[in-house]
C-alpha cells in the first residue's frame, strides 16, 4: 500500500517531526479474535511492541525509507513514536499512508496526538524570527522538545517536562497525601521523598531545572494542605509547618542526568 514518491514532488530543506499517538484500547487482530490492550497495565507495552514492530518498525525500514528522497528516522517506545524527516514532502506522503497502514491491522492513530510539526533549527546569526515562523514543539515520553539557546547563544534542541505530565504527577502526589494524611509524619515523609527522588531521576536532565523546583514547591503545598485537614481543628500555620519540615525534610530539586551543552 506504499507507492514511490512522484518525481514532481517539491522538496524542501525543512525537518518535520511526525508524532504518533497511542493505538486504541481495542485491537482487532483476526476474525473472532480480539486482544484488549490494557492501558497502564504491565502487558500493555508488550502488546504494543509485538504489534508495532511489524506494523510500523519493519514497514518503515524495509518499505518506506528506501523510497524517500531525503533522510528519515523512526524513534518509538511502546505505542508512542516520532518520525523525523529532512523533507516536508516525504513527511506529508508518509502521513497520508499511515492511517491506511494501521487500518490494515485494525489499528488507528490518535487523532489529536498525530500531527506534522515543522522542527527546523535556526541558523546562528540569523535575524529575529516572528513567533509564527519559529520551529514547532512536540511531546515525547513526558518531555516537550523545542529549540532554545544555550549559555553561549547557540541553538540546540532542549527538553522540559510536558505540561500534562507535570499536572498528572502532581495530581497523583496530592491524591496520595489526601488518602494517607492520617499516617505518621515519618511514614509520609518517607513516601514523598521516594516520589520526589523518582521524579527528579527521570525529569532531572540538563535544561529542565526550571521544571523541578516548581514541582517540589507544589508537592510541599499539597502536603501542608492535607496535613491541615486531618480534622476540623488541624490547620497548621506555615511557621509550624516549616518547623516540621526541618525535622522531616523533603529532598531538594536536583539534576540527575547532566551533560555539557555548548
Amino acid at each position: 500500500s506504499f507507492e514511490p514518491w512522484s518525481s514532481r514532488s517539491r522538496l524542501t530543506k525543512e525537518r518535520f517531526a511526525s508524532s504518533i499517538g497511542s493505538v486504541p484500547p481495542l485491537l482487532t487482530v483476526a476474525p473472532n479474535k480480539v486482544v484488549r490492550n490494557i492501558v497502564g497495565g504491565v502487558v500493555s507495552p508488550i502488546l504494543s511492541n509485538v504489534y508495532l514492530h511489524e506494523v510500523l518498525d519493519t514497514w518503515f525500514e524495509q518499505m518506506v525509507r528506501p523510497r524517500l528522497k531525503r533522510r528519515a528516522h523512526l524513534i518509538r517506545y511502546a505505542d508512542d513514536a516520532v518520525l523525523v524527516f529532512e523533507s516536508e514532502g516525504d513527511a506529508r506522503r508518509v502521513m497520508e499512508v499511515l492511517p491506511e497502514r494501521f487500518g490494515k491491522y485494525g489499528l488507528a492513530l490518535h487523532p489529536k496526538k498525530t500531527r506534522l510539526v515543522p522542527f527546523q533549527g535556526i541558523r546562528p546569526g540569523a535575524p529575529a524570527v516572528p513567533r509564527e515562523d519559529r520551529p514547532g514543539t512536540f511531546d515525547f515520553l513526558g518531555f516537550t522538545h523545542y529549540w532554545g539557546r544555550t549559555l553561549k547563544g547557540t541553538w540546540t534542541v532542549k527538553r522540559k517536562t510536558a505540561k500534562d505530565r507535570f499536572g498528572r504527577s502532581l495530581k497523583s502526589v496530592s491524591e496520595w497525601c489526601r488518602k494517607h494524611r492520617h499516617r505518621s509524619l515519618s511514614e509520609q515523609q518517607c513516601v514523598l521523598t521516594a516520589k520526589l527522588r523518582g521524579h527528579f531521576a527521570y525529569y532531572g536532565i540538563t535544561g529542565n531545572s526550571q521544571s523541578l523546583s516548581p514541582f517540589r514547591h507544589h508537592v510541599r503545598r499539597a502536603w501542608h494542605k492535607w496535613l491541615s485537614r486531618r480534622s476540623g481543628k488541624a490547620y497548621i500555620p506555615w511557621e509550624r509547618f516549616s518547623e516540621l519540615e526541618r525535622r522531616y525534610p523533603l529532598p531538594a530539586a536536583r539534576l540527575s542526568r547532566v551533560r555539557q551543552v555548548t
